[in-house]
């Protein structure tokens, strides 16, 4: 059998070619598009665009003196009432009188009977009981708990030392609040009772028109009469124990810790680069020499040199150490990021295109600001972002122990210092500058995390 080539037929095969299942994406891009598939790092990038725009605009919007005083909502909570009440002008109380009453010569009696003369107002709070037998006078206690669990009358208002007067007016800081009046019997050497006689008194918030036309409320001091009732100024965070704005207060404080916790951390992480890169990019003695001193920075107390420097600054008590606070975290956190640039540097510069631009003629400059510097922006981003959380921490801390911003300058750790002192009677005080400072922190520290996932070379590689 003979053959030829018309003998043969070309045999048809179906192969599957091998496309790009996705367009050619730069670094960035690739880490961008990495960076959306994070929900946690997402989220928390949106708070930390809310928390500037709340920094920067909320000012604006909330046009309130944050140090502008509101007496009549002193510690005010959020949502509380803000109803008064106008009444009269204040005039004076003459009291009342009573015949002593002559005992049988045993132990003292608290007073038979005590009531409120009167309203029981913000203004004044007016007392009258009967007459104790054998008094040689009366002792007033104020609390705002109940003294019946555990007998504690409270603060101490006054004395009357004169047994004919059974009468008190209270006008001390009186605030919208349920009080627990008593009163104690005084023997003539003004030793007081075993017993004693208490009232519950719920004080009314009240004003008068020519307190409400200076506070702005109404137009004229006309236009209202005794008996109408009107709307303080709205708090929405409620205020403070000296009456100042929760919500200006948070703004404000947010510029000072944010400048802190922002400005701070860029000045080390440059002065980090710049070290890193000329340890890294030298080796040899050189590098060893610079590292040695790095270690001998990261050994330095940063307390004991944040007192140096207010020294140094003529910091006196009660001023603000933002300066002093600042120069110390330049001086004593850049070690840190020398170290990763120097890891990153030394790396880079073993790679082939580093040595194919020296043989191209490529200077010293050109290596480091081209090509090594730009290869380790993702490593000093991700360093940037952690720092700024420490930053905001260590303000906070300072402030709160009474090194960094002092009062009246808001910030949130000056603020929470402020705020454990009333932490049992107005808990929002602490609790607003501190849901701040967990809030920023942790959305910059998981922002952080996911901008370490989303710039991390090997990911992509393995993609």
């Amino acid at each position: 059998m003979t053959t030829n080539a018309l003998s043969f037929e070309p045999v048809r095969v179906e192969r599957e070619v091998e496309t790009i299942s996705r367009p050619s994406l730069s670094y960035w891009q690739d880490a961008w598009l990495r960076l959306k598939a994070n929900t946690r790092a997402i989220v928390s990038l949106y708070l930390v665009i809310g928390l500037l725009l709340f920094t920067v605009f909320g000012p604006w919007l909330w046009q309130v003196d944050s140090s502008a005083q509101d007496l009549d909502q002193i510690s005010a909570p959020p949502g509380a009432e803000r109803a008064v009440t106008v009444v009269d002008e204040y005039r004076p109380w003459q009291g009342a009188t009573a015949t002593p009453v002559a005992g049988a010569g045993g132990e003292l009696q608290a007073p038979a009977s005590l009531s409120v003369a009167g309203d029981a107002t913000t203004r004044a709070v007016r007392l009258q009981w009967s007459a104790a037998p054998d008094a040689g006078g009366y002792r007033i206690y104020r609390s705002i708990f109940d003294t019946a669990p555990d007998g504690a009358l409270g603060l101490p208002l006054g004395d009357v030392l004169d047994p004919t007067t059974v009468s008190f007016e209270d006008r001390l800081d009186l605030q919208p609040l349920t009080y627990h009046y008593s009163v104690v019997t005084l023997d003539d050497r003004g030793r007081e009772a075993t017993g004693y006689t208490s009232v519950p008194v719920e004080v009314t918030r009240v004003i008068t028109a020519a307190q409400a036309h200076a506070k702005g409320l109404i137009d004229s001091a006309d236009v209202v009469r005794p008996g109408d009732v009107l709307k303080l100024q709205m708090h929405p965070l409620g205020t403070d124990y000296l009456g100042r704005d929760m919500l200006a207060r948070l703004m404000h404080g947010a510029r000072v810790s944010l400048f802190i916790g922002i400005v701070a951390p860029f000045a080390f992480v440059l002065v980090g680069i710049f070290y890193g890169s000329v340890a890294g990019f030298m080796g040899g003695r050189v590098d060893q020499l610079l590292m040695r001193f790095a270690d001998f920075v990261v050994a330095l107390p940063f307390l004991l040199f944040m007192i140096l420097f207010r020294i140094l600054f003529n910091v006196q008590p009660g001023d603000n150490s933002i300066l002093p606070m600042m120069v110390a975290m330049v001086v004593l956190s850049w070690p840190a990021v020398a170290r990763l640039v120097r890891g990153q540097i030394l790396q880079i510069r073993e790679e082939g295109y580093i040595g194919a631009s020296r043989l191209l003629g490529a200077k010293t400059n050109y290596l480091v600001l081209r090509h090594m510097i730009p290869n380790t922006m993702g490593v000093i981003l991700v360093t940037l972002t952690f720092a700024v959380p420490s930053a905001i921490f260590t303000e906070a801390f300072l402030s709160f122990i009474g090194m960094g911003v002092a009062p009246p300058t808001p910030s949130w750790g000056s603020m929470c210092n402020e705020g454990l002192k009333t932490m049992l009677t107005t808990p929002h005080e602490l609790i607003f500058p501190a849901a701040f400072i967990s809030i920023t922190v942790l959305a910059f520290n998981l922002l952080g995390d996911g901008l370490r996932d989303a710039l991390d070379a090997r990911m992509r590689a393995t993609e």
